[in-house]
C-alpha cells in the first residue's frame, strides 16, 4: 500500500473518530433508569389502632404537635396542637435551655366542620423574638396533662452557614410512610428543617374525604413535625374541594390545620410564600391556586424574585407540588402551564433548585452525555418556545435550576412506575421507589444533595450530586 493509501486510510480513521464525536455530541442520550426492582406491593394504611396513631394519654392531653417558621428570618416559630374534648389551656410556656426564665405566649383557637366530621379545638401560637442557635423547650396544654418539646433555631442568616434540610413529599400515613420517616429521622445527615411538597394525609382517599384521617396524620408526623419545622407546601390532596357533598371551600382542613407565615413575605394567600432560613431563601408556590398573569400569585413572584439578596441568602430554592420536568407517564405535563408562566424568571434569578412532589416516584433533571468517556450534567431550560418558532426542546442552561421530583413518600395510591420510553436528555436518573431526600448545605457556592430509599441502610445514597451555587460558583457541574 502506497503512502496515499496510507494517507487516505487515515483521514478515514481521523473523520470516523470525528463523526462519532459530533453524533455524541449532538445525540445525547437520556441518564439513568434505575435497575433496582422493588417488590410489587399494594400500598395500604396502617389501621387507625396502630401503635403510631395511639392518642397521648389523660383527659384532653394536646395532641398533633408540630410547628413551622414563624417570620421571614427564623426568629420565630408557630407552634399548633388540637384538644378534642374541650378548648383546655391556649399558653405555650417556653424557655432557652441555658435559661432557668419560663416565659409564656397566649395562641387562638379554631375549629372547623366538613360534611359529617367536626374537628377538635385546633391552638396556633406564634412564639417571637428567639434567638439564632438556640434550643428551647417548650409545653403545651393544662397542668395535669402538659406536655414537653423542644426545637433548635436556625443560626443567623448569612452567605456562609451551613445546614441541613430534608425533603418528603406525598406522605400519607401507610406501612411505607411509615418507613420513610423512619429513615429520615434515623440518616446520619441529621436534616434540621423538612421541606415538605405537598400531599400530606390522603385523608380524600376515603369516603366523604374522612377528616379522622386528618387527626390520625398529625398524630403519626408528630415525632419529628414537633420537634423541628416542617415548611408546608399544598398539594391536590390538600383540596378537599367536594360539592358533591356540599364541601365548596378549598383547602379547609389545611389551612384551619397548618398556618404558614405568608403575611412576612407579603403574600395574600398562605399557599405561597417565602422564608429565609440559614443561607436558603425558599420560595414556595402553589400549583393549584391560579398563577395566570395578572392573578396575586402571578404578582407576588413577579415582585418577591428581585427580592432576593444573593450576598445574604446564596441559595435560591423553590417548592412546588407539580413537578415541571416530568418522565413519568403520572402526571404527565401537568405542571407544563406554570412552567411556561415562571420559567423564564426562574433562570434570570439563577434558582439553584427546583424540588416537587405529585409523581409517587423519584427523578432528577441533568442532562447526561457520554462524550470521550466523560459524563457530564448539563442543566436544562425550555424558555425559546413562542409557538412558530418550533424550538420546543430543553436545551443546555447553566442558569436554570435542576429538578427533583420527590413525591415518594409512600401514600396509598402506590408508586408511580410506569416511565417514557425512551428516557428523555434531560432525566439524569429515576426509579419508582419510596424515600426521602436531604440537602446539605456547607457554605455559599456548594451543597451535597442525596436520595435514600426506605430499602436500604440508613446512611445508603441511592442518589446524589454536588450543587455549585448558580450566583456564586456558576460552573460546569460536569467537572465534578
Amino acid at each position: 500500500m502506497g503512502p496515499s493509501s496510507s494517507s487516505s486510510s487515515v483521514a478515514i480513521v481521523v473523520a470516523s473518530v470525528l463523526c462519532l464525536v459530533l453524533n455524541a455530541t449532538l445525540l445525547c442520550s437520556g441518564g439513568t433508569t434505575s435497575s433496582f426492582v422493588r417488590k410489587t406491593e399494594k400500598s395500604i394504611d396502617m389501621p387507625l389502632d396502630s401503635d403510631v396513631f395511639a392518642e397521648p394519654p389523660g383527659y384532653n392531653a394536646p395532641q398533633q404537635v408540630h410547628i413551622t417558621q414563624g417570620d421571614h428570618l427564623g426568629k420565630a416559630v408557630i407552634v399548633s396542637w388540637i384538644t378534642m374534648a374541650e378548648p383546655g389551656s391556649n399558653t405555650v410556656v417556653y424557655w432557652s435551655e441555658n435559661s432557668n426564665i419560663k416565659l409564656e405566649e397566649e395562641g387562638s383557637v379554631v375549629t372547623y366542620k366538613y360534611y359529617n366530621y367536626a374537628s377538635g379545638y385546633i391552638h396556633h401560637c406564634t412564639i417571637r423574638h428567639l434567638e439564632f442557635d438556640t434550643k428551647y423547650y417548650y409545653q403545651v396544654g393544662s397542668a395535669d396533662v402538659r406536655r414537653t418539646f423542644w426545637f433548635v433555631t436556625p443560626p443567623p442568616v448569612g452567605p456562609d452557614v451551613p445546614y441541613t434540610f430534608g425533603l418528603i413529599g406525598d406522605l400519607g400515613q401507610t406501612y411505607d410512610s411509615n418507613k420513610t420517616l423512619t429513615h429520615y429521622e434515623l440518616n446520619p445527615a441529621k436534616g434540621k428543617t423538612v421541606l415538605f411538597v405537598g400531599d400530606l394525609s390522603y385523608a380524600d382517599n376515603y369516603p366523604n374525604h374522612d377528616n379522622v384521617r386528618w387527626d390520625t396524620w398529625g398524630r403519626f408526623v408528630e415525632r419529628s413535625a414537633a420537634y423541628q419545622p416542617w415548611i408546608w407546601t399544598t398539594g391536590n390532596h390538600e383540596l378537599d374541594f367536594a360539592p358533591e357533598i356540599g364541601e365548596f371551600e378549598p383547602f379547609k382542613p389545611f389551612t384551619h390545620r397548618y398556618p404558614v407565615p405568608f403575611r412576612a413575605s407579603d403574600s395574600t394567600a398562605p399557599f405561597w410564600y417565602s422564608i429565609k432560613r440559614a443561607s436558603a431563601y425558599i420560595i414556595v408556590l402553589a400549583s393549584y391556586s391560579a398563577y395566570g398573569k395578572y392573578t396575586p400569585q402571578y404578582e407576588w413572584l413577579l415582585q418577591e424574585l428581585p427580592k432576593v439578596n444573593r450576598t445574604e441568602t446564596p441559595w435560591l430554592i423553590v417548592l412546588v407540588h407539580s413537578p415541571w420536568y416530568n418522565s413519568y407517564s403520572y402526571h404527565y405535563m401537568e405542571g407544563e402551564t406554570m412552567r411556561v408562566m415562571f420559567e423564564p424568571w426562574f433562570v434570570i434569578h439563577k434558582v439553584d433548585v427546583v424540588f416537587a412532589g405529585h409523581v409517587h416516584a423519584y427523578e432528577r433533571s441533568c442532562w447526561h452525555c457520554f462524550v470521550l468517556m466523560r459524563e457530564p450534567q448539563e442543566r436544562v431550560s425550555n424558555i425559546a418556545y413562542d409557538i412558530v418558532n418550533h424550538k420546543c426542546s430543553p436545551v443546555q442552561d447553566q442558569d436554570a435550576p435542576v429538578y427533583i421530583t420527590i413525591g415518594d413518600g409512600g401514600n396509598i395510591e402506590g408508586l408511580a412506575n410506569n416511565m417514557t420510553q425512551p428516557q428523555p436528555s434531560y432525566s439524569a436518573y429515576r426509579e419508582a421507589s419510596f424515600g426521602h431526600a436531604s440537602f446539605d448545605i456547607k457554605n455559599r457556592t456548594h451543597a451535597y444533595y442525596s436520595w435514600h430509599r426506605n430499602q436500604d441502610g440508613y446512611a445508603v445514597e441511592a442518589d446524589s450530586m454536588w450543587f455549585f451555587n448558580r450566583y456564586w460558583n456558576s460552573v460546569d457541574e460536569s467537572s465534578t
